[in-house]
Order: C-alpha cells, then sequence, then structure tokens
C-alpha cells in the first residue's frame, strides 16, 4: 500500500496525481453558506447525488456549524441531524461518506451508519477518545490546524510566524496519531483557512501549502466561500463568492493540496482539472531533467 492512495470506504483515491473534492453538505440550520437548506433528508440526498454528478469525490457531512462566534451543540441534537441524511446517502451513492465531527461518539455513531472518514477540525484534542475511534476502525481522518475554538476562534487570533506554527502543530499532532496507532496512511492535514486566522494569515497559508506537503501526507484546504474572499473581491454574501472560491482552489492545487472542501463543486471541477494538468506537466519536466 503506497502512500499516495487514500483508501476511503471501498473506494480508492489517488491524491498525488488528480485533486479530490469534497462536496460539503452541512445539515445545519444555521451555517454560514447553506444552513437550513439541507435539513431533511431528501433534500440532502438530492444535493449529494448534485455534488457526486458535479464530480465530488467525497461527500462531507456536518450536523455543527463550526462559523465563527458559533456555540456547540449536544451530541444527541448532532446525531438527530446526521444520522439519517448518512443512511439514505450510503443507500442510494457509491461515494464515500466523510463526518465533520469533534465528538467521537458522532463519529462512531456515524460510521455505523455508513460514513467512511473522519473530519475533525479540533485535531484530535476536542474528545480523548477520537484518536481511538480512528485506530480501531482503520479510517482516513482529518486533521485541522485551529487556533481556539469556533465560538472565539477570531477574536484578535495572532502568530509571530502562521506557517511555521501550523507546520509545528502538524509535526506534534502526526506524532501523536503514530503513537495512538494511527496508519500514517489514513491521516490528511488541513490549515484550518479561517479558523483562527486573519486576513494576511490565509493568503500566506495558500501560498505555503507546499511547506506542509513536504510531510508526505495530502493535504486539504478548504477555502470555499470564506470571509476573505470577500474582503478581495467586496462580495460580502457567501454564496456570491463562487467564482473568488474557483481562483482560490486553483491556487491551492497549483500550491501542492491533495484535497479541495468546497460547497459548489460545478464552480470549481473543470478548474481543477486544468490545475492537474499543469502539476501533471511541471512533475514530467522535473523527471526529464
Amino acid at each position: 500500500m503506497t502512500e499516495n492512495v487514500l483508501i476511503c470506504g471501498n473506494s480508492k483515491l489517488y491524491w498525488d496525481s488528480n485533486t479530490i473534492i469534497m462536496g460539503v453538505l452541512n445539515v445545519t440550520p444555521d451555517s454560514f453558506s447553506d444552513g437550513g437548506k439541507y435539513l431533511q433528508p431528501e433534500n440532502a440526498l438530492e444535493q449529494a447525488q448534485c455534488l457526486v454528478r458535479q464530480g465530488a469525490h467525497i461527500i462531507d457531512i456536518g450536523g455543527e456549524s463550526t462559523r465563527p462566534f458559533s456555540e456547540p451543540v449536544p451530541a444527541d441534537q448532532e446525531l438527530e441531524r446526521v444520522l439519517p441524511v448518512i443512511r439514505a446517502i450510503s443507500a442510494f451513492l457509491p461515494c464515500p461518506i466523510s463526518i465533520d465531527t469533534t465528538k467521537a461518539d458522532v463519529a462512531e455513531a456515524a460510521l455505523e451508519a455508513g460514513a467512511d472518514m473522519v473530519n475533525d477540525i479540533s485535531g484530535l484534542r476536542m474528545d480523548g477518545r477520537m484518536a481511538d475511534l480512528v485506530r480501531e476502525r482503520d479510517v482516513p481522518v482529518v486533521i485541522m490546524h485551529m487556533k481556539g475554538t469556533p465560538s472565539d476562534m477570531q477574536r484578535s487570533p495572532f502568530y509571530e510566524d502562521v506557517l511555521g506554527e501550523i507546520d509545528e502543530f502538524f509535526q506534534e499532532r502526526i506524532s501523536y496519531c503514530l503513537e495512538k496507532g494511527i496508519s500514517r496512511k489514513n491521516i490528511i492535514l488541513d490549515p484550518g483557512i479561517g479558523f483562527g486566522k486573519r486576513f494576511q494569515d490565509n493568503l500566506d497559508i495558500i501560498n505555503g501549502i507546499e511547506r506542509f506537503a513536504r510531510h508526505g501526507l495530502p493535504v486539504m484546504v478548504g477555502p470555499s466561500r470564506k470571509a476573505f474572499l470577500g474582503e478581495i473581491t467586496g462580495r460580502q454574501k457567501a454564496g456570491d463568492r463562487d467564482s473568488a472560491t474557483v481562483g482560490a482552489a486553483v491556487a491551492c492545487a497549483l500550491n501542492g493540496a491533495a484535497i479541495l472542501r468546497v460547497h459548489n463543486v460545478e464552480a470549481v471541477a473543470d478548474a481543477l482539472k486544468v490545475a492537474d494538468a499543469l502539476n501533471q506537466r511541471r512533475k514530467t519536466e522535473v523527471l526529464s531533467l
């Protein structure tokens, strides 16, 4: 098994040759971009089918908003939101499902219901049982960097060296995962665009993705519809930032991102194919030297 293959359920995703697209499906009433749209399982299933048709390789389902200044919800409420949706989608679509949660109880129930991987914005720090669960189930896990929690992360975040500090965090978390028995092939790194980051930090992260990719693990980035894109373009509404998201997604892919987490898959899928072609051309030129 080579490390450039992500085993996600019954799917093999080759992350060093083509950019993997993770489609966002929030089943929450208050997410910053699409809150309330997909609370009903039938609506969520329809949207998941749409995302897959448009080119999503993974569907990421979240039942708790992590927008800035949001408050956590109880596990039972999170489960009420995500489990019917996961069951519906897993019954009809072969696409791998990711559960976006920091709670081991939610992740465990989601995996039982048909999810194939865990996306933990806390980097396995909020629930001590999460690492053991990931090891036991032998599933991929996204380790994200976040300064603080969603409720306070955007209250004056500060870094002396944002890339260096995130990289130190990744080194510590990779060691932790390996010590806990998590297979290296299952670790995905996410620098956490917009999670306790200033405007310039987000730009520096996108320009510096290659630094994180040096760990030899897939790097996932989620710039989709984020506030920093609104600052650049003047688009105040999150839903009006899809064109800006395309630009950010291409930049991320060209700088070494292996997975892009986006809301509007159709808007970015073709652009990422161009980025992949450029990246393959670069690799060919390097090999021919």
